[in-house]
């Protein structure tokens, strides 16, 4: 925690109006029956304040606050009667409280947060019968008294009901909203923020959310405690009927009401539930109405609190006096200016330094799923390692091995790392053995600013960590950035913000999951400049990537792997040449499939100038496809190339962002989506009757479609109409997806990834039922991972790469073929004569 006059500032206004409060109480400006109000509403504050900063940092709504509330007025009730000191009584509560609220944050954590809200329930309801039964110590319904407790270190007695009480609650309630102040900015408060807002990303960084939801939830208890010995105080008198569930909700409400994990929004909270009863009493409507009208009030009107609407202004107000110009991406500012060039042989990278990682025989099993099979892996400190695959081929299974991130994933074999054995340790200590680790889709905290988001990998943050994370962020381009949160920026910069965190702390071993996915090709290069120079300094990079012309123009040497187990292995300008790593990308299928011959000139769909992006993303670029009636025009690309975005535009259940999609007259069209996307729990029959349903096909049509699409089935699925659809294979459950397209009778079928994890059999029952509906003069889209697969079954293919068409022909064209080969691998764009027509 680094404090600085500005947080000084903030935190001394809590102390400097409870100063200014109590001195308005003693001097009688407050009228003493509405000192008690006062005081009320400051421990409201504290348990509010309690409450919203667990949810809003940590994301557990509790309903079980107000047996801590109980727990810390009985303490107080109960030590009065025995002679216990003001400061035995508090210390009794406050660790009490702690130890259950950890004890409910740990065992929270492995739940849903439905399941946590229950299990505080359950809570509540435990401890308000034990206050109910446990007559000789509570008083039961009839309560009991708290007499006073006299100070072991000498300030004096506080009797129960007295204004010395009130005047306590007041300046306790200012004392913990100073303490608020700095917690919101250190490193506990964005580690907690982390760990709710992506758990998997967080334990790579060291982050426990385990521990954090304990940790947070033993805080949060511990001054929800400390608060009911100040409600003893002040009340003189403790009975279970302020403690009930309508408090529980009463306090979420007050939560959502101030705005949720805010400061001052606690304060307006406490406020409002304190004087929520004379709200009541003036509108004549009992507490639990008035408290569900505001409350749906504000969920509807401000459903960020009212703190934060009435501020807004003021902040909008702020940026504009000292608005600045918007800052724009900056390039990597590297230490050492290293030029591009080309890596270094895999004997030059591996000859000078010792082995840092090992795999022997590794295997990962999700239950029968063998995601990975005895793969072995060797990676020297100086080296960059690729590993290349299709999907599907055990690439990420094997980073999450190095990671700890294989979830209930059975792994055998044998992962050493810097000499010590890997798989018995958690993801978060890998961390601190020296692994740093990026994702696909750039798993950034959005509730952290860029700076917080790399801070966050620091337990304890001093002034140097800021400075070594100013450095870090310039290296990186993201400097002018630092203070803005990750939604406000494209999907670069989340890139290098992954980056950046993944850098943080100079680990030994980076591992880095397609990091050059979704980038334009300026910031693809900026990327390999920066794993250049992580290289140059000694850093071990293992790198998985679909974009094969910039991860090999960084790597030393390339490792491929297919169906979980490893193919091949060689230098970048080698690894392609091997037979069966270019059959795990391109396939191999023995001849062409029977295709009808006469396919017509009409155009059923045309895409023109079509483009998409996701969130800063681009998935498409300038796309121009043209379909044709009765033909059978195959989409070919790499893992991550665009085909399940264009087959979304295609079908028409997505608009693009730019570009054109027309229709030649009304044309139904129809989308068997990659996965399948099936219900699982219904039945076969039912799935189809859902489709047709949608399609607004009810009655004596529906039962003609039904048996049309039944016969279209193999038999054995014809004699299991009513099985669930999650009791088929692989393969059937691709051909009822196919089926459910069909039912709507469309004029063209698009079908994405039908080959996708199936067996070759199989495969090629799927793909023989698909050239019998061209054959019944059905126009099929085909999106296929597989090149060779979509040149034996389709009139046309087109190659997409990157989101781009980069080559279109017919597979009876001679020459296409090998320039659609060349085409999927490195994108190299031809000219319009690869388009010849039929």
């Amino acid at each position: 925690m680094v404090f600085n006059r500005s947080l000084l500032a903030k935190a001394a206004l809590g102390p400097a109006a409870g100063a200014v409060l109590i001195a308005f109480m003693a001097s009688g400006a407050i009228p003493a029956y509405q000192m008690y109000s006062v005081a009320l509403a400051a421990i409201y504050t504290i348990v509010v304040l309690s409450v919203g900063l667990l949810a809003g940092w940590s994301g557990i709504w509790s309903v079980g606050h107000p047996a801590f509330f109980a727990i810390g007025a009985y303490f107080a009730a109960y030590g009065s009667g025995h002679g216990w000191s003001l400061e035995t009584v508090i210390l009794g509560a406050v660790v009490t409280g702690t130890v259950l609220g950890a004890f409910l944050g740990y065992a929270g954590a492995r739940f849903s947060m439905l399941y946590i809200a229950l299990l505080t329930l359950a809570f509540t309801m435990v401890t308000l019968e034990l206050v109910n039964r446990w007559s000789s110590v509570t008083g039961g319904d009839q309560g009991v008294a708290v007499l006073q407790l006299r100070s072991s270190l000498g300030l004096g007695t506080l009797a129960g009901g007295s204004t010395e009480s009130q005047y306590l609650a007041v300046g306790a309630a200012a004392v913990v909203l100073a303490l608020a102040v700095p917690a919101a900015a250190s490193g506990l408060r964005m580690r907690l923020v982390a760990a709710k807002s992506h758990p998997l990303a967080a334990r790579t960084i060291g982050i426990a959310p385990e521990a954090q939801s304990a940790l947070a939830f033993a805080v949060s208890a511990a001054f929800t405690t400390f608060a009911g010995v100040l409600l003893g105080l002040i009340t003189g008198f403790v009975s279970p009927d302020p403690f009930s569930l309508n408090l529980g909700i009463a306090l979420i409400a007050a939560c959502v009401l101030g705005g949720v994990g805010t400061i001052i929004g606690a304060v307006a909270g406490g406020a409002y539930l304190t004087w929520n009863p004379s709200l009541s009493s003036a509108v004549g409507l009992p507490q639990p109405v008035v408290q569900g009208l505001v409350l749906v009030g504000v969920l509807l009107f401000l459903p960020g609190g009212v703190v934060p609407f009435l501020s807004a202004p003021l902040r909008s107000v702020l940026r504009r006096v000292w608005r600045r110009p918007a800052p724009t991406p900056a390039k990597p500012n590297p230490a050492a200016d290293l030029a591009p060039r080309q890596p270094a042989t895999a004997t030059a990278a591996a000859g000078e330094a010792a082995v840092v990682l090992r795999l022997e025989h590794v295997s990962v099993a999700y239950g029968g799923l063998k995601a990975l099979e005895d793969a072995s892996v060797s990676l020297r400190q100086n080296e960059v390692l690729a590993v290349i695959g299709p999907n599907g081929a055990g690439k990420t299974t094997l980073l999450n091995a190095v990671s700890g991130l294989t979830g209930n994933g059975r792994v055998s074999g044998t992962v050493d790392f810097a000499g010590g054995s890997l798989l018995k340790a958690r993801a978060t200590a890998r961390r601190r053995l020296g692994i740093g680790r990026t994702f696909q889709h750039a798993e950034v905290f959005s509730e952290l600013t860029v700076a917080e988001n790399v801070l966050c990998t620091r337990r304890w943050i001093t002034a140097r960590d800021r400075a070594d994370v100013a450095r870090l962020l310039d290296s990186v381009g993201l400097a002018d950035v630092a203070d803005r949160r990750p939604g406000e920026l494209p999907f670069g910069l989340q890139k290098r913000l992954d980056l950046a965190r993944a850098m943080a702390e100079e680990p030994k071993l980076l591992v880095l999951d397609e990091p050059f996915g979704g980038l334009d090709a300026g910031e693809r290069a900026l990327l390999a400049q920066q794993i250049r120079r992580l290289h140059a300094q000694g850093t071990a990079v293992l790198v998985i990537d679909h974009v094969l012309d910039d991860l090999f123009s960084v790597a030393h040497r390339v490792l491929a792997f297919d169906f979980g187990r490893t193919i091949g292995e060689g230098t970048p300008d080698t690894v392609l040449a091997n037979p069966e790593v270019r059959s795990s990308y391109l396939g191999t299928v023995g001849g062409r499939a029977e295709l009808p011959e006469r396919v017509g000139e009409r155009s059923v769909l045309r895409l023109s100038g079509v483009g998409h992006t996701y969130g800063g993303v681009v998935a498409l670029r300038d796309v121009d496809l043209d379909v044709r009636e009765g033909a059978v025009l195959g989409i070919a690309g790499a893992n991550g190339a665009g085909k399940s975005t264009l087959a979304g535009i295609l079908h028409g259940s997505l608009k693009p962002a730019r570009g054109s999609r027309e229709t030649g007259g009304t044309v139904r069209t129809s989308l068997a989506p990659e996965g399948r996307a099936l219900f699982k729990t219904l039945s076969l029959r039912e799935n189809l009757e859902v489709a047709a349903y949608a399609a607004g096909i009810t009655g004596a049509p529906l039962r003609e479609r039904l048996a049309e699409t039944t016969e279209w089935l193999p038999p054995r699925l014809r004699d299991r109409m009513s099985v669930p659809a999650a009791g088929l294979s692989g393969g059937e459950q691709q051909m009822l997806a196919i089926a459910r397209a069909l039912i709507v009778k469309p004029d063209v079928l698009i079908v994405d990834e039908p080959a996708l994890g199936l067996a070759p059999a199989l495969v090629d029952e799927v793909y023989d039922r698909l050239v019998r509906l061209a054959h019944d003069g059905l126009t099929v889209v085909l999106l296929e991972q597989l090149l060779s697969r979509a040149m034996s079954v389709c009139h046309e293919v087109a190659v997409l790469h990157e989101g781009s068409v980069v080559a279109q022909g017919r597979p009876g064209d001679p020459s296409f073929a090998a320039l659609a080969e060349a085409a999927y691998f490195s994108g190299a764009r031809e000219t319009a004569a690869t388009t010849a027509r039929l």
